[in-house]
C-alpha cells in the first residue's frame, strides 16, 4: 500500500534528504491566475460576484450572505449536548495555552532619559476563514478564534462556503462554534471569493475589510492568500495535512497505523509517513494499516492518501538519521513514538506541533490538547509557525528620549548621516539644539 524510501547507508545531510522527502504534486501557482480572477471580480462586482461564485462553486445561492444572528443563536442551541460540550471544553484549553503567546510589555533603559518600550499591538480586524468541503470543521473555528480573541483583535468576521445541504446557510456546527465564541459577523461564502472579500470589503454587505486572514482551505484559497498579501496580512498559505511519525522498535504498531490513517481520511492528498530504523517494525505498520484502511469510513480516500507519492515508509540507519529526516521534512504534525522520546526531540528543530509518545496521538491535537492544530504545512514548518496570539499581534517599539539624552548621541547621529550622504537626518537633531528649549521640551 505504502511506497517505502529506504535511506539506510545515506549520509543524513539536510541537502541529502531534502532530496528525497515525499510530497505531493501541489503547486499553488498554478491557481494563481484563476484565484486573481475572481478576486477581481469580487473587487469590482462586490456581493453579486460572491452569490455567482456560490452557485458555480458550491451548488447553492445562500438567502443571505451576512448570516443574520438569529441563525447563530438557533445554531448554538441546536448543537447536540456531547458536541457543544467538547466544544466549550476545546475553547477553554485553546484560551489557556494560548494566553502564555502573549509577550509582556518590556522597558528598556538605555540611559537617563532614554527608554525603549516593546510593546505587542493587536490588529483591529481579523478574518478567519473555515473551509466546507469534504468535512466540516467546528474545530478550526475554535483554533482560528481564540488566538485572535486573546491577542485582543477588537473586530473579527468569519467566513465559511454556504451548503447545499442546508439550502445556502454555513453548516450548523461552524454557526454553532462561532455563537459559543460570541462571533457575530459571520459570511455564507467560501473560497478564493471569500479571501479576497475580507482583504478588501464588501461595502454593501458591511464588510469591513481586514487586516490578517487566517484559516485553512483548498489550492485556490492558498492561492488567493498569496494574491492578497500586501493588501492583509496572512498565517500561511495551508496545504493539505501531513502526519510524519518518528518510531522505534519499542512503539505500538496499532498506534501508529491508527495514527496515520487519521490524518490520511482527510484528502486524497494528505500526506502519512513513518520514519523508523525498525524494518521489521515497518512491515508491522504496514500489516497494520492494510487492516484499518479496510474498516474505517472513508476507506478509498484512507487508501488513496497512503498509496500516494506524497506517503511513504522511511528506513533509516538510527534515530539520529530519523531526526535529519524529519527536519528536512518540516511536518505539519510531528509524532515521536520512541523508548527515549525526549532524546529525539533535542535534535528536532523543524515541526508545525510535536506530539510525545504512546499516548499523545495526532487526534488530541487536533481537538483538545489546548494546542492550536491550524499548522504550516507543505514544509513551511522550516521557516514558519502555527498560528497563535503572535499572529494578531504586531511588536512595535516606543522611542522616547529627553533633550539631554539625545544630546548624548547627537554627534555621532551628525557623523552617520555624513557617511550616508544624509546630512538632513543630522540636522534635524542639531536643529533642536541651536536655540533653547521651549517650555513644552
Amino acid at each position: 500500500m505504502m511506497q517505502t524510501i529506504d535511506l539506510r547507508g545515506i549520509k543524513p545531510t539536510r541537502a541529502a534528504f531534502a532530496r528525497l522527502v515525499p510530497r505531493p504534486v501541489v503547486d499553488v501557482a498554478v491557481a494563481m491566475t484563476v484565484a486573481s480572477q475572481l478576486i477581481d471580480d469580487v473587487k469590482e462586482h462586490g456581493a453579486t460576484a460572491l452569490t455567482e461564485q456560490a452557485e458555480r462553486f458550491d451548488g447553492v445561492a445562500p438567502a443571505s450572505l451576512r448570516v443574520p444572528q438569529n441563525e447563530i443563536d438557533a445554531a448554538v442551541n441546536g448543537l447536540p449536548a456531547d458536541v457543544r460540550a467538547a466544544l466549550e471544553e476545546a475553547i477553554a484549553r485553546v484560551r489557556q495555552a494560548t494566553a502564555a503567546q502573549v509577550p509582556p510589555t518590556v522597558e528598556t533603559v538605555i540611559g537617563p532619559g532614554a527608554t525603549i518600550v516593546q510593546r505587542w499591538q493587536p490588529v483591529e480586524r481579523a478574518g478567519l476563514y473555515v473551509p466546507g468541503g469534504k468535512a466540516v470543521y467546528p474545530s478550526s473555528v475554535v483554533m482560528n478564534a481564540v488566538p485572535a480573541q486573546v491577542a485582543g483583535v477588537a473586530s473579527v468576521a468569519l467566513a465559511s462556503p454556504p451548503q447545499r445541504e442546508f439550502g445556502g446557510a454555513v453548516h450548523p456546527a461552524i454557526l454553532g462554534a462561532a455563537g459559543l465564541l460570541g462571533i457575530d459577523e459571520v459570511y455564507a461564502m467560501g473560497g478564493a471569493g471569500a479571501i479576497g472579500a475580507l482583504a478588501w470589503g464588501v461595502e454593501e454587505i458591511g464588510l469591513d475589510p481586514v487586516q490578517v486572514i487566517t484559516g485553512p482551505g483548498n489550492i485556490y484559497v492558498a492561492a488567493a492568500k498569496r494574491v492578497v498579501r500586501g493588501q492583509a496580512g496572512i498565517d500561511a498559505e495551508a496545504g493539505t495535512t501531513e502526519i510524519l511519525v518518528i518510531a522505534d522498535a519499542s512503539a505500538d504498531a496499532g498506534y501508529v497505523a491508527a495514527d496515520l490513517v487519521s490524518q490520511a481520511e482527510h484528502d486524497e492528498a494528505a500526506a502519512s509517513v513513518l520514519v523508523t530504523d525498525s524494518p521489521d517494525f515497518a512491515r508491522r505498520v504496514v500489516s497494520e494499516l492494510d487492516v484499518l484502511a479496510g474498516a474505517t469510513k472513508h476507506s478509498e480516500r484512507v487508501r488513496t492518501a497512503l498509496s500516494g507519492q506524497q506517503s511513504a515508509v522511511v528506513l533509516v540507519d538510527d534515530l539520529a538519521a530519523a531526526a535529519a529526516f524529519s527536519n528536512a521534512y518540516g511536518p505539519e504534525h510531528l509524532e515521536i513514538q520512541t523508548e527515549n522520546p525526549d532524546a529525539v526531540l533535542a535534535r528536532i528543530e523543524n515541526a508545525g506541533a510535536i506530539f510525545l509518545g504512546a499516548h499523545s496521538p495526532v487526534s488530541l491535537g487536533d481537538y483538545l490538547a489546548g494546542s492550536n492544530h491550524v499548522l504550516p504545512t507543505g514544509g513551511q514548518a522550516r521557516f514558519s509557525s502555527g498560528l497563535g496570539a503572535y499572529s494578531f499581534l504586531r511588536p512595535q517599539q516606543v522611542i522616547r528620549y529627553d533633550r539631554p539624552a539625545l544630546g548624548e548621541v547627537a554627534d555621532r547621529i551628525v557623523a552617520l548621516s555624513n557617511a550616508e550622504d544624509l546630512p538632513a537626518h543630522g540636522e534635524a537633531v542639531t536643529a533642536r539644539f541651536e536655540t533653547a528649549p521651549d517650555s513644552g521640551a
